[in-house]
């Protein structure tokens, strides 16, 4: 792959790159990238040495910015617990079959230090691999867990304050949540709604002691990358946390953690992007919490589950909310797109997903459709074959999402009509996007029928010309009449689970 300029929207600066307003984010399991590396050219590769021509493929997508996920130090204790678990050895076995004990890490979410871990290169190698990303017109993402730690981290012992505690009652009634150490016990870290995860310490995010030490922690990573994914962000915010943790926390604080937090480490990096995962409909309270960008889980669970209409209703926010959106089809977390959005529909969820506003994140493996969820406690994954066709779909599609009329534009959502007989207009979801003279429009099947529809068009200025729309997925190539799109609005017809990314020209 040739390498690639940096776009105009991005801005290299001695402290990194400038993420642009809807970046496309790649996201890589490192350990798994980097013993594949190392077996793929016969050496130890690590972040320090990864091949230049590694980071120029990486370039030839085009991508924003790369997720190193999991740089940290794993919990050497949260290992041990790791495989004394029947339910997650299971999980891990179906996930590879042939797994063995040094296949497994550890979770890149129980983290010992905020340190890069020496056999991924050290803080240095860290450098090295952000070095070549800006080279290329890529910022660096990485990890962070505001929530917990692991037990043998050391605050755990220098600061057992920052904890939740609890007593010794406590830990006889109920030691699958909590635990003792140096004499002290301290709950095991959790949400609201399910059992405590038995490998981590709670943090207690009302003390104000943890809030500078926070501040102080992460102004040490963003001197080290571009932008942090913050991992259950929601968990922090006053409502949930005393839902939570209620007297045990104390006193709520005046400030919510994040207003505190962002504004802390904004004012030595002003442009550094914070990424918050957040669920249960609370998108819009963490954007104006300071976040950049927020999950659209519902997106995603209406495209897996819902109808055309449900998808609708989602776009039907305002632009502001909508920008600072994270559409995936695919990550960690989630089910492989190749398993859940089965034939055509993978094609389709991808066009609707990623030509949305907003940011953009892609998975490793999503390209060559992999089907196995590769659990994050594994440093392997299966070998499967490479799917050549939806490889050779989401090089196009990755290039196609950074034209001007995508990164620029003005995005709108689009009426559709139909016919007294035929109301499968209903099952398409239409939009458009427009910079200058470039000129986009997405029509989407989100239905196992065929479906026919008028879309209208917010562009006067088609009368009187005859138009080519151009699908860029395909160059498949349509004439229509300027007066009779505005007046009727576009044809289309589309299959089963069809879509359509048209140039207008």
């Amino acid at each position: 792959m040739s390498r690639t300029a940096p776009s105009k929207s991005k801005k290299s600066t001695t402290n990194g790159i400038v993420l642009p307003p809807r970046p496309a984010i790649y996201e890589i399991n490192t350990r798994v990238w980097l013993r594949e590396l190392s077996w793929l050219y016969g050496e130890a590769i690590t972040l320090a040495n990864v091949p230049a021509e590694v980071w120029d493929g990486l370039a030839g997508f085009r991508f924003d910015a790369v997720w190193l996920m999991g740089v940290w130090e794993r919990s050497p204790a949260g290992l041990a617990m790791a495989l004394q678990s029947d339910s997650l050895l299971q999980e891990i076995s179906a996930s590879l079959p042939d797994a063995k004990e040094e296949d497994i890490g550890g979770s890149p979410f129980c983290v010992r230090a905020y340190e890069v871990d020496d056999l991924m290169g050290g803080r240095a190698g860290l450098a090295a691999a952000r070095a070549a990303l800006a080279a290329r017109g890529m910022g660096l993402i990485l990890d962070f867990v505001p929530n917990h730690v692991a037990p043998d981290h050391k605050w755990i012992i220098e600061h057992p304050e920052y904890f939740i505690q609890g007593t010794a009652e406590d830990l006889a009634r109920a030691p699958g949540e909590f635990f003792e150490a140096g004499g002290i016990v301290i709950a095991n870290g959790r949400d609201p709604y399910y059992p405590p995860w038995p490998d981590v310490a709670q943090l207690n995010g009302f003390d104000a002691g943890l809030r500078d030490a926070t501040v102080e922690l992460l102004l040490d990573i963003a001197s080290q990358c571009d932008g942090l994914r913050c991992d259950m962000a929601m968990l922090m915010s006053t409502s949930v946390f005393s839902r939570t943790w209620g007297e045990r926390a104390g006193p709520a604080p005046e400030g919510e953690y994040w207003r505190v937090i962002i504004p802390a480490v904004r004012a030595q990096h002003p442009n550094f992007c914070f990424i918050a995962e957040v669920y249960w409909d609370m998108e819009w309270e963490m954007q104006q919490q300071g976040f950049d960008f927020c999950y659209d889980k519902r997106l995603y669970d209406r495209l897996v589950h819902g109808t055309a209409a449900d998808v609708r209703g989602h776009l039907g926010a305002d632009t502001v909310y909508q920008d600072k959106l994270l559409r995936f089809i695919e990550n960690h977390d989630e089910a492989r797109a190749a398993r859940m959005f089965i034939g055509g529909r993978a094609l389709t969820a991808a066009i609707a997903a990623y030509t949305l506003p907003g940011a953009k994140l892609f998975h490793q493996g999503q390209f060559e459709g992999a089907t196995r969820h590769l659990r994050v406690f594994l440093t392997r994954r299966t070998n499967e074959p490479v799917d050549r066709a939806l490889f050779a779909f989401y090089r196009r599609l990755v290039n196609e999402i950074q034209t001007p009329a995508l990164r620029e534009g003005r995005w709108r959502l689009c009426a559709s009509s139909g016919w007294p007989d035929n109301p499968s207009h209903n099952n398409l979801v239409a939009w458009c996007w427009q910079s200058g003279d470039d000129r986009r429009v997405i029509v989407v099947n989100l239905s196992p029928h065929t479906s026919q529809a008028r879309v209208q068009l917010p562009w006067p200025e088609l009368a009187g010309q005859v138009w080519v729309f151009v699908d860029v997925m395909d160059d498949t190539k349509y004439e229509w009449n300027g007066d009779e799109v505005l007046n009727m609005g576009l044809f289309v017809e589309l299959a089963p689970w069809g879509r359509h990314f048209f140039a207008v020209r």
